[in-house]
């Protein structure tokens, strides 16, 4: 069965609305594995407008489940995966003033960079995603640089699905066979929800894990967040 990895950003954002600690970005972490997450996904920017650096070490020291840190591989971010060690990061090519991942990397254009960080990361025993688009190019290059896995960016699928999923889904299709291919873990996330998840699991080859977060946190404040998670684990299944 495929992985559910509930990523806590927005939970995050509610909070820091206001200066008093709630929503407690620990407390959803712990109530998310309780509640059947397989993992938890936090994403800290260089300005910690949703996720804190100092939630990441809460949250790591608080929960079992699987921790996955994305971000962009900046010194002060790789500072803080040195610290808390956790079992993924998901490098991605964010700009500082982006307000969520909107691509993935070019692999070949940024392929001893990459390299140099996968090598460190690997050699603490940490799990490496890339977040690319579903192209074979970079799928290939992914495995070049010795990632462990690709995050499939599923915006484009996303916005598709509703007027032709079969298209939509295409190239993710393609791109699931060259990671299988290549002996690359296949995980995916952006956009994802109740209504275009299934049909994605489905149709994916050997899909290890998905990240979900906008669509997961606002779904639970209509159907609570316990039974919110029961619900997108059924469309794995």
């Amino acid at each position: 069965m495929t992985k559910l990895s509930v990523n806590l950003n927005k939970i995050a954002t509610i909070r820091n609305a206001r200066n008093c600690g709630v929503p407690s970005v620990t407390r959803a972490a712990v109530d998310a594995q309780n509640f059947g997450a397989d993992g938890i996904t936090v994403h800290p920017r260089p300005d910690e407008r949703h996720i804190k650096y100092s939630d990441v070490y809460s949250i790591k020291a608080n929960i079992n489940v699987e921790l996955n840190i994305e971000g962009y591989p900046s010194p002060k971010f790789l500072n803080l995966v040195d610290k808390v060690n956790p079992s993924q990061v998901t490098l991605v090519p964010d700009k500082p003033n982006v307000i969520t991942s909107n691509c993935g990397w070019q692999i070949e254009d940024n392929f001893e960079f990459l390299q140099k960080i996968i090598t460190r990361l690997k050699e603490k025993n940490i799990r490496v995603s890339l977040f690319v688009d579903a192209d074979i190019k970079n799928i290939h290059a992914a495995k070049k640089v010795n990632a462990d896995r690709v995050e499939l960016y599923t915006e484009y699928y996303s916005k598709h699905y509703y007027t032709n999923r079969v298209n939509a889904i295409a190239k993710y299709i393609q791109a699931s066979k060259c990671a299988k291919k290549n002996n690359l873990g296949l995980n995916a996330g952006h956009d994802l929800n109740l209504n275009n998840l299934k049909f994605f699991k489905t149709n994916i080859i050997d899909l290890l894990e998905v990240s979900i977060g906008h669509a997961l946190i606002s779904d639970s404040i209509y159907f609570g967040l316990e039974n919110t998670i029961q619900m997108y684990k059924r469309q794995l299944q």
